[in-house]
């Protein structure tokens, strides 16, 4: 997966920049702008790549007799060897009708519970979660969740999920954007709470938090709208962003630039 995604985004990237105009011989080129639009899409497009890649992964991996047999030992290479090749880091688990769990990280059985998770009733109801937005038990990292459940005879008997930690994802989104340092990236779930940052310190938190109340109201209204432009400013800074809201995630995805 690490290689399909390092083939999709060199392809999204070539749309990415175009260069300035050529620069005199005895000056150093300029920096490529950057084109909002099409750093939109390659931004939007790297990360519901990822999310869609784990969840084909794990719904194929519930179908196998590992997974079906409802013993962690079965189903534990696969899913160690599916861990190790997330470039996320991601943490891999396995998880019983009852909410106790076996992952990766531990190499076990953890002495947490799953049962109260908003997203577990759906799991027991034999749907796929994509999207959901939690504080790991066993990690304590913030974290979006990716899990299909396991069915033997029409029943559930197990789920196997993957808990993303989103500070790694949005590292990843940065090392392959390489954006100007006038130019961000975020992504916003329905609240308003920052799922996607380029600054760590700012993820999990509404956009009350890291600016006064009446901007994050102002996105809250913009973000009735399925995709535009939102100009604004944030600490004195002038900002010029464009937004899309993702079909399979339903979070918003922004590309955001300081004006001078």
């Amino acid at each position: 997966m690490k290689k399909y995604l390092t083939v999709l985004f060199t392809a999204l990237l070539a749309l990415l920049t175009f260069p300035a105009a050529p620069a005199p011989a005895a000056q150093k080129s300029a920096v490529p702008r950057i084109e909002p639009q099409a750093a939109l899409g390659a931004y939007m497009g790297l990360v519901e790549e990822h999310f869609a890649s784990i969840l084909r992964t794990t719904r194929a991996l519930a179908q196998t007799k590992e997974a079906q047999s409802g013993k962690w030992e079965s189903v534990k290479p696969a899913l160690m060897s599916f861990s190790r090749d997330l470039p996320t880091d991601a943490t891999v688990w396995y998880a019983m009708p009852d909410g106790s769990y076996c992952s990766t990280e531990s190499g076990g059985l953890t002495d947490q519970n799953l049962k109260d998770r908003a997203y577990f009733p759906r799991l027991l109801a034999a749907q796929d979660v994509e999207g959901d937005l939690v504080i790991s038990k066993s990690t304590g990292h913030r974290s979006v969740i990716v899990a299909s459940p396991v069915t033997r005879e029409d029943r559930v008997v197990a789920v196997i999920g993957v808990s993303v930690r989103v500070h790694l994802l949005s590292d990843l989104v940065s090392a392959h954007m390489k954006l100007p340092d006038n130019t961000y990236f975020y992504a916003l779930d329905k609240n308003a709470k920052i799922v996607l940052h380029r600054y760590a310190d700012r993820l999990f938190k509404n956009v009350d938090d890291v600016a006064d109340e009446s901007l994050g109201e102002e996105f809250r209204v913009v973000m009735d709208k399925e995709e535009g432009v939102f100009d604004y400013k944030l600490k004195g800074r002038k900002m010029n962003s464009i937004f899309q809201k993702s079909v399979p995630l339903g979070w918003y995805f922004f590309i955001a630039q300081e004006k001078k």
